[in-house]
């Protein structure tokens, strides 16, 4: 009987600590170090250029958020002012009255170029407080008034008193009379209120930001209320319902190419049908709400179908297991839970919308409004195109409204994600 040999398979014993090995992990830690240090160099420069568009735009908007203001006493005589017809009545002649009292002793001319220091709002100003009391017809009026933009930036600095008065935007004598206001205390810098509650203007210091409010807001709820409905049940039915198929697989291939489509080819779309076709009114919330929902739809499509398939499949199967029906299961188990993701991608979606301005600018919402729009079908601006139309003007006081603008609209964005993490991390502890 022959004997039996069990085979032995020696294994291979690496010795760590010889020197070629030792050599492959210092090579392997090298390139840790040097991706670490990338992605360390990465991640400084996006805070670094991030840290400086902050500080640039502070720097230049954070004056718009104060205006120069003066204090004047106006006499409301009544011959100037007729109690029946107070619209008409000769309301700039007051305010060259109010100018003269104030500099008794300057000329004609001294006294034309003194009355350059108020707005030329303030006389509608005045008017609509006589208005509010006519009592005041036949007596004085106390009220303080923005100056004009000239003198705001002069009280803030921007204007070098130095420069030759040929060159400067305000004469020796305006200077002469400002600083006589400033010496008896009228002149003041409070904060701009006007900046959120007037409409756009084409003089700096009475122009704002409410009409584009009001308008972002109706381009988000018209937006919101047809993206939401349209976009979840589109992500439902193409991930729950709909049978595979090469029409679905085309379906969904188009949905991921449309979100990847230049936000400019959604205006032209909107122009040649919102408004050619169907005769909408231009530049209205409506139209605008409409034109950013076809933009949104992609994403919101995509960010739902991702959240579903995130349920686990065990849920869908342990409710059909104990008889639900297919829409039961969708409905009343797998929507919740995938509903923080649901919302996460729906609010980054609007967030994204009302950041966009070519779209809207083809279809006319970069109109000069002085009136905020009371319905979403009246004509209007947002605030991406309120942005463009202050950055293409040429008054100076408009440069500082413009950066004060954009960081309101990157606090906006910043709520808005905010508002997605909180809803996010509500619905995760509710589920």
């Amino acid at each position: 009987m022959s004997d039996m040999t069990t085979p032995t398979t020696e294994r291979t014993r690496f010795d760590w600590k010889a020197p070629a090995y030792q050599a492959l992990i210092r090579k392997r830690r090298r390139g840790e170090l040097w991706l670490k240090i990338a992605g360390l160099i990465s991640i400084s420069l996006a805070l670094g250029f991030l840290a400086l568009m902050l500080t640039a735009l502070t720097v230049t908007g954070y004056k718009a958020f104060v205006q120069t203001h003066v204090t004047i006493d106006v006499p409301i005589p009544a011959e100037d002012v007729n109690a029946e017809d107070i619209f008409g009545s000769a309301w700039r002649r007051v305010m060259q009255g109010a100018v003269a009292d104030m500099f008794p002793d300057l000329d004609r001319a001294g006294l034309k170029a003194a009355g350059d220091i108020l707005s030329d709002g303030a006389q509608f100003m005045v008017r609509d407080a006589v208005i509010a009391d006519p009592s005041l017809i036949g007596g004085v009026l106390t009220i303080t008034v923005p100056v004009s933009d000239p003198f705001d930036q002069l009280n803030k600095g921007f204007v070098d008193r130095k420069t030759e008065e040929s060159t400067r935007r305000v004469t020796d004598v305006q200077i002469a009379a400002f600083d006589r206001l400033v010496g008896e205390g009228r002149v003041s810098t409070p904060f701009n209120r006007a900046l959120f509650t007037s409409a756009d203007s084409r003089f700096p210091e009475l122009a704002g930001l409410k009409g584009a409010f009001i308008g972002s807001a109706y381009l988000l709820l018209v937006c919101f209320a047809i993206a939401l409905p349209v976009g979840i049940g589109a992500a439902i039915y193409l991930e729950e319902f709909a049978p595979k198929s090469r029409v679905s697989d085309l379906i969904e291939v188009n949905i991921n190419n449309l979100a990847a489509v230049p936000s400019v080819v959604f205006g032209l779309l909107a122009l040649a049908v919102f408004l050619n076709w169907f005769g909408l009114t231009r530049g209205s919330p409506l139209v605008g709400g409409m034109t950013l929902a076809l933009l949104s739809l992609p994403t919101i499509i995509i960010a739902t179908r991702a959240a579903l398939k995130a349920v686990p499949p065990s849920i869908r199967e342990a409710a059909l297991g104990v008889g639900a029906s297919r829409q039961q299961v969708v409905f009343h188990h797998v929507l919740p839970l995938a509903m923080p993701g649901i919302m996460t991608g729906t609010i980054i979606a609007m967030a994204g919308a009302i950041g966009e301005t070519a779209p809207l600018l083809l279809i006319g919402m970069n109109a000069f409004m002085t009136a905020a729009p009371a319905t979403p079908f009246d004509s209007a601006t947002t605030l991406p195109t309120q942005i463009f139309i202050w950055a293409d003007s040429p008054e100076r006081g408009f440069l500082s409204r413009t950066s004060a603008a954009i960081l309101v609209l990157l606090a906006i964005l910043v709520l808005m994600n905010g508002l997605a993490i909180w809803l996010r991390r509500r619905f995760e502890r509710r589920w």
